[in-house]
């Protein structure tokens, strides 16, 4: 009689341990524990271990981490009427662990193609131009609509970012065309500057020459001095009437 005795407690003792094992519940610092009770919600809670009835209560896991989620390739018509392919990446996390349960069926899922759906719509209705230069406030448009959103499932966008705009092969060399345009358009002005710059130099640098006695004879003589010193040229420099009349004046007056 005794051995059944030993087994029926064996028995009991495995009943219990096991029961006791579908209690405890051991939830990381990043994991809420959503609770339902016969079917309802009950309470959130929080990490460390936690006990809930077997068969009356479940507990499902949902972690608050933040999610980094690629958004896949999309073909975007913009504004202008440019077609362009599109991908971006977008940051959230669950800061209500009760919504993110009910108020969705697949939180992850339910982001992912409103992302895409949003990211379509967004810039459909900005320009190439507004895409390629203001993204950082397509960026932030995108990251409120987002937001918006995902509130009532208990979701924070955080952040949105668009990783690569790839054009279309002709577009691409439309802009490289116009970018060497801009350029040769910039290089030109600045030539022309500079010359407007040295012509008011010059013209000023006349008005004082033409202003003072002498000036143009030093120029003169200055220039003789530079030009005197190249060895493998030979110049015939007119020389002014100017810097031969006292001589001219002193034989006059000798010879009266």
């Amino acid at each position: 009689m005794e051995l059944p005795i030993n087994i029926f407690w064996l028995v009991l003792l495995a009943l219990l341990v096991a029961i006791v094992a579908s209690a405890v519940r051991m939830l990381y610092e990043y994991e809420r524990g959503v609770v339902f009770r016969l079917g309802r919600f009950s309470s959130v809670k929080g990490p460390g271990l936690r006990f809930i009835i077997p068969g009356v209560d479940r507990l499902v896991k949902v972690s608050l981490r933040t999610v980094a989620m690629d958004v896949p390739p999309q073909d975007v018509i913009t504004k202008d009427n440019v077609s362009v392919k599109v991908n971006a990446v977008i940051y959230f996390r669950v800061v209500g662990p009760e919504k993110a349960l009910i108020e969705v069926e697949n939180y992850l899922y339910a982001t992912s193609q409103l992302a895409q759906t949003s990211l379509r719509s967004v810039l459909g209705q900005s320009e190439l131009d507004d895409l390629l230069a203001h993204r950082d406030q397509i960026n932030q448009h995108l990251q409120e609509l987002l937001d918006r959103q995902t509130d009532p499932w208990g979701v924070k966008i955080s952040n949105v970012e668009i990783k690569h705009v790839d054009l279309p092969s002709e577009m691409q060399r439309a802009m490289a065309r116009q970018a060497e345009a801009e350029r040769e358009r910039r290089s030109k002005v600045i030539h022309a500057e500079g010359e407007f710059q040295a012509s008011q130099r010059l013209a000023d640098a006349a008005k004082i020459i033409t202003g003072e006695q002498g000036a143009l004879q030093l120029r003169f003589l200055q220039t003789l001095t530079e030009v005197a010193t190249e060895k493998n040229s030979t110049i015939i420099f007119p020389v002014p009437i100017d810097l031969l009349r006292p001589f001219l004046e002193r034989e006059d007056q000798k010879g009266k």
